[in-house]
């Protein structure tokens, strides 16, 4: 049987996790993960402004979780205004490298409106084709400015496909004015580190769980109220936070002013594995969002096999429906309320294995890795029959 051709492919994200910022694009770097099981996968990220460099530019070339990583830093413009331009160069500059090592990208593959914008420029002066994935809630919010749509539209009305994380982000990318292909790439689990337990102990005092970033459009202060009013109709759970932000110390103090310090347990910032354990001890998933694309740890929770309760907004009621969990309306305190108590008596009603197989099915390495794989091959052949 013939060995299947491995694609060379470049990926340039807009956001990635650093040294600074552990979580900051980290779904980009699970995307990067499930590609690299088909295909030679190189990550070409610009980090931004480094006052601390002495040079005007500087490369850092490592390999990180198995996929080779150049970082790129530079200087700030000493020209006012042109320092979005020094961006595009180092991203050039990144690229040149590749060439002369004799490393020419089969793919160009952006992940995110804005590192679209190289990505086209170097896909046009190479013959490369590009595609975009989009992952920012900033579409269905209305938040791009005049500059935003303008770098939104030359690359995304330029790319072979657009690769949004669910339909609903699709369709406000097209609210922009952006005509293309579209096809939906969803975000990616990894199902070794989340899975469910084969067998739970039965607890008295049941376990919710809540992963996020603090943040105000998380919801925290609407889950909370919401346990408030629980509170008076039964004491039998705990809510397990994991997570920290800027918003930290404010929703500890809002905890202790509502009375919920014994049964909010805040943990901090834990790693992959330390959530994927605190999954395989609760005993559902919490996330009242008041906005979300596709959220990972949403799918995380699934992987774990817990049923969900979700905010209908985003993409979420793609994934979410009966089988797996109940969706709200978000700042809906009393419907949150309502669906945390029937999830409290009927969270064994829900097949584990069932929910943990769908995300399997669907949000695996193996799964998207597959997806991708395909687009990737269908832009190259119409790339090569268009020419």
């Amino acid at each position: 049987m013939e060995k299947k051709k491995r694609l060379k492919i470049l990926f340039i994200p807009a956001w990635y996790p650093s040294k600074q910022n552990s979580v900051a694009g980290i779904f980009i770097q699970e995307h990067a993960k499930a590609v690299s099981l088909y295909n030679d996968v190189i990550v070409l990220y610009s980090e931004g402004i480094d006052h601390s460099i002495k040079n005007f530019f500087k490369i850092e070339d490592n390999i990180e979780d198995g996929i080779r990583t150049l970082r790129l830093h530079y200087r700030r413009s000493p020209i006012p205004k042109t320092t979005y331009f020094i961006y595009l160069w180092s991203i050039f500059k990144g690229f040149r490298k590749l060439i002369h090592e004799g490393w020419k990208p089969d793919i160009i593959h952006a992940h995110v409106y804005s590192a679209g914008v190289p990505a086209i420029i170097i896909g046009k002066l190479y013959k490369i084709p590009v595609v975009i994935t989009e992952h920012w809630s900033g579409f269905p919010r209305h938040m791009l400015g005049k500059f935003g749509t303008l770098k939104a539209r030359f690359s995304m009305n330029r790319a072979k496909i657009i690769l949004p994380v669910s339909k609903d982000l699709e369709n406000a990318i097209k609210s922009y004015g952006i005509k293309n292909k579209f096809k939906i790439v969803p975000n990616v689990v990894n199902t070794k580190i989340f899975y469910p337990l084969s067998q739970k102990t039965n607890n008295k005092i049941k376990k919710m769980l809540f992963v996020a970033l603090f943040l105000p459009i998380k919801g925290i202060p609407y889950l909370f109220q919401s346990l408030v009013q629980l509170r008076q109709k039964r004491q039998d759970f705990v809510l397990d936070v994991v997570g920290d932000g800027p918003n930290r110390e404010e929703y500890k103090k809002l905890s202790k002013e509502l009375g919920l310090e014994g049964i909010v347990k805040f943990h901090g910032l834990k790693t992959k594995l330390e959530i994927a354990e605190f999954m395989r001890n609760s005993d559902f998933f919490v996330l009242p969002s008041l906005w979300e694309n596709l959220p990972c740890v949403l799918i995380e929770a699934m992987a774990s096999g817990l049923s969900v309760i979700a905010s209908n907004v985003g993409g979420i009621s793609e994934i979410l429906n009966k089988e797996n969990g109940i969706l709200i309306q978000p700042k809906d305190i009393v419907g949150l309320s309502k669906a945390i108590n029937y999830m409290l008596d009927h969270y064994k009603d829900y097949s584990s294995e069932k929910i943990s197989q769908y995300a399997k099915e669907n949000f695996s390495y193996e799964a998207v890795g597959e997806k991708i794989d395909k687009i990737y091959k269908e832009a190259i052949y119409e790339n090569n029959t268009s020419k």
